[in-house]
């Protein structure tokens, strides 16, 4: 286990498109149950240990290792300044960072080892929609609190639902319904998707799909690509034949800038739109310029000249690393940590069960949500109420300044209810 312990420091991706099932999850606990016997020595030195230890699941590797490093490099910094104003319960907090290559089994596996081995208190991370399913599964079976900071599959925080989870990230409806409305007004109501094979692709389409049919749309089709895609011209080749209003591309991190690239180079972009629910600095700073076409959303964004609290939290990131802009997965992991942090703080404990009561119904102070309107983790399901800055891509734009955000969407305008989503949210008694 590759693991960084740092003292305040140290995709979504995923291999299948259901989530973690239950055959998935024993045969991880027996791998995890003989290593434990080996390294008892290694977890009774941790238990003597003072710290606060949050265990950190972001992918360093694979197609979403750049939006994994993000988040741990924002939960590195919200770690820093917890620890610079005394801490969690006055005791140092302590972060404990491992790659899980956006893969279920070995991310379970991982978890495992942070809590029986490291004896981490509280865990966060993800970029994988199937991986935050099943770390949610986890958490729950061993009683560890969970914040999921970048797995957006709705069910997540919908029919899944757990005490030990909250969510910083909008869900897959919030992606969708932040744009839907400006895309047909746009470009027209007939859309083919070309869309990731799991879990985040596969409820995002649902829901863009629901929205443009209540909206009298018409679904000309999909094509569905594995994760690690790198040739999308078969695809391509599939939408350009449909001859869509808009070409609605659901990839994220690597995957999305093959194709971004591809369209680029086949000349889809004018022929029709191209948008999708979900842009990230990360992929536009990848892309070659002409290739940055199309409209998008972002979950946060670093130029907020109404924010003042947003000004000094770049300035800060970027004297940390390197001179490199925050991005949305920045903030999800800088805001997981200080959420953690924070309900812990006001519990006045470690008891999971009494932190994730103290998280229901939090309101982040503004230093830590910079965002317009007050963000707050609704207590019915768990979710942080974030919201959506649509826009579009700026042409000739030059790094950071590579998308016109026209449009601030709150959270609570494009979410669905608790009910709707299927949550019936329980604590054990």
């Amino acid at each position: 286990m590759a693991d960084k312990k740092t003292p305040g420091s140290t995709g979504e991706g995923n291999e299948g498109r259901s989530a973690f099932s239950r055959r998935d999850f024993l045969k991880a606990g027996a791998v995890l149950a003989a290593s434990q016997a080996l390294t008892l020595g290694s977890r009774n030195a941790y238990a003597a240990s003072d710290a606060v230890r949050i265990g950190v699941l972001n992918p360093s590797t694979g197609t979403y290792a750049e939006l994994g490093r993000n988040q741990t490099r924002g939960a590195e910094m919200a770690a820093a300044e917890v620890n610079a104003h005394g801490g969690v319960l006055g005791r140092k907090l302590e972060l404990i960072v491992t790659d899980t290559g956006s893969k279920t089994g070995l991310a379970v596996s991982k978890a495992h080892q942070l809590v029986k081995q490291h004896g981490v208190h509280f865990m966060q991370g993800t970029v994988s929609s199937a991986v935050s399913e099943a770390i949610e599964q986890a958490s729950r079976e061993m009683g560890v609190l969970f914040v999921d900071s970048g797995g957006h599959a709705t069910p997540v925080t919908g029919t899944h639902c757990s005490w030990s989870t909250f969510r910083v990230c909008t869900t897959t409806y919030m992606l969708a319904a932040g744009i839907a409305e400006t895309l047909m007004n746009k470009y027209g109501k007939r859309w083919y998707f070309l869309t990731p094979n799991y879990a985040f692709g596969l409820t995002e389409q649902a829901a863009f799909e629901r929205i443009l049919k209540a909206h009298g749309g018409t679904v000309l089709g999909s094509a569905l690509a594995p994760l690690g895609t790198t040739d999308f011209s078969s695809y391509l080749i599939q939408a350009q034949a449909a001859k869509p209003d808009c070409l609605i591309i659901l990839q994220a991190g690597d995957d999305l800038v093959h194709a971004l690239t591809q369209v680029n180079q086949f000349g889809l972009q004018k022929k029709f739109g191209v948008a999708g629910g979900m842009m990230e600095l990360e992929v536009l700073q990848a892309l070659p310029a002409a290739a940055r076409v199309g409209d998008w959303s972002f979950e946060w964004w670093w130029n907020q000249p109404n924010v003042p609290e947003v000004k000094p939290f770049v300035e800060h990131y970027r004297q940390r690393n390197g001179g490199k802009y925050p991005t949305a997965r920045s903030w999800f992991g800088y805001v997981a940590t200080h959420a953690i942090a924070q309900a812990a703080n006001e519990a006045k404990s470690l008891d999971s069960v009494k932190v994730s009561r103290a998280m229901a119904g939090m309101t982040l102070p503004a230093s830590v949500g910079l965002s317009p309107a007050k963000l707050q983790f609704r207590a019915d399901d768990h979710q942080l109420m974030a919201g959506i800055f649509a826009g579009e891509v700026k042409s000739g734009g030059q790094y950071p300044d590579l998308f016109n955000v026209l449009k601030y969407e709150p959270g609570a305008s494009i979410t669905q209810s608790a009910a709707e989503k299927g949550c019936h949210m329980t604590y054990p008694s």
